[in-house]
């Protein structure tokens, strides 16, 4: 099986590390193409028409100059170009769990999002800030993964992808959490003003909302959070209202 690793936190990043020991307890081919640097919320955006660097920073490993999506389109048109994709495409670990609106912001969402587009299985990883990641904790993500690519079927359909938020600690209980409200980026602080011009600062962080059943309780709860997204985006309309407007 052959797998390729991304995220959204650089190459040099430890959640990229633990991931991809889980994936080499599974595959000896995995293949790691992550950002040159930290590209937090980048969500699903792609660089077109501005040259990428690609570096290679080992046996079947590469660093990339632009977005975390666009590591997956530089492995599909450049990497694999002429030879066998990838069975399964893994991002993360994202530093920092991901859940609401995070599902459109997020750099390692926008990794699984482009690896669907490819028609490749993909899952997003993202774990609670400073995790413990001992060699129970490793076991313990090892066997997850193993289930899910056992029981694939139950959960791979065309378009898809699945987000799993990771607790402090493995292994865990399992449970699919509603999806919440969070609303990072929601305030602005003025860093200068000169004349016309106004700097503005987006702060980290967020204001930790959470209701019972939603990602962020579940989370806090001890459970590992798994939820089957979509690309789709598409809600019908009702055929009274394309009627009325088609006058």
């Amino acid at each position: 099986m052959r797998i390729l690793l991304c995220n959204d936190d650089g190459i040099d990043a430890e959640g990229l590390a633990f991931l991809e020991r889980t994936a080499r307890a599974l595959s000896d081919d995995v293949w790691v193409v992550a950002p040159d640097g930290k590209r937090t919320a980048a969500g699903a955006s792609i660089t077109i028409g501005k040259p990428l660097t690609m570096v290679k920073r080992g046996e079947q490993r590469y660093s990339c100059s632009g977005t975390p999506a666009d590591c997956v389109v530089s492995a599909m048109t450049w990497i694999f170009k002429d030879q066998a994709k990838p069975d399964l495409v893994l991002a993360g670990i994202n530093d920092g769990r991901n859940v609401a609106e995070d599902l459109a912001y997020s750099g390692t969402l926008g990794i699984a999002r482009e690896a669907t587009f490819w028609g490749i299985s993909a899952i997003g990883f993202s774990q609670v800030k400073q995790p413990r990641r001992g060699e129970e904790d490793l076991a313990a993500l090892v066997q997850l993964l193993r289930n899910l690519l056992e029981q694939r079927a139950d959960w791979q359909h065309e378009g898809h992808w699945l987000s799993i938020n990771l607790p402090h600690s493995l292994p865990a209980p399992v449970a699919q959490p509603r999806i919440g409200r969070d609303k990072i980026a929601a305030a602005s602080e003025v860093v200068s003003t000169d004349g016309d011009e106004t700097v503005l600062m987006v702060p980290r962080g967020r204001p930790h909302s959470s209701s019972e059943g939603d990602d962020n309780d579940l989370i806090d709860r001890g459970f590992i959070c798994i939820n089957r997204l979509n690309w789709f985006g598409e809600t019908t309309l009702s055929e009274n209202l394309i009627k009325s407007l088609d006058r």
